[in-house]
């Protein structure tokens, strides 16, 4: 078994942007990225810890996997599914992503269930939550 089985993935309009971002902002590793044609990218794969996301450009692209997504922008900023990311401090994570320009979206704050966590918006609008709730620990 893969040491992380599940692995989201993501499409942008600017993906060498968002690549960027995701490493400065939130300090994800670049494992792998495949550059497209005219500055996309075909296929990236960014580490954090030992998990891991996958993504590349949104492109008109007419096949299968390209008309099942759409981007949040497209559908007035709503979304179908969100990441949530294990941290070990929540606090270090919200003070990283605000200087990084994320907006935050629900405010850091104590959960009833265990850990502490905050919502915000990538640069191209993909919800995230980072906290210290970690599921395998219970």
């Amino acid at each position: 078994m893969p040491v992380a089985p599940v692995i989201p993935c993501l499409r942008y309009r600017d993906a060498p942007a968002a690549i960027e971002w995701l490493c400065q902002t939130f300090g994800f590793e670049q494992h792998m990225v495949v550059p497209g044609e005219n500055n996309t990218v075909a296929h990236a794969q960014l580490s954090f810890g030992n998990g891991m996301i996958m993504l590349g450009s949104a492109k008109s692209v007419d096949n299968e996997y390209a008309q099942l997504i759409k981007q949040p922008g497209d559908i007035g900023g709503a979304q179908t599914q969100t990441i949530y990311v294990v941290v070990d401090d929540a606090d270090a994570m919200y003070e990283r992503a605000r200087s990084g320009g994320a907006p935050i979206v629900i405010d850091i704050k104590d959960e009833d269930y265990g850990g502490r966590d905050f919502t915000c918006r990538d640069i191209e609008g993909h919800i995230w939550t980072f906290g210290t709730y970690d599921p395998f620990a219970q």
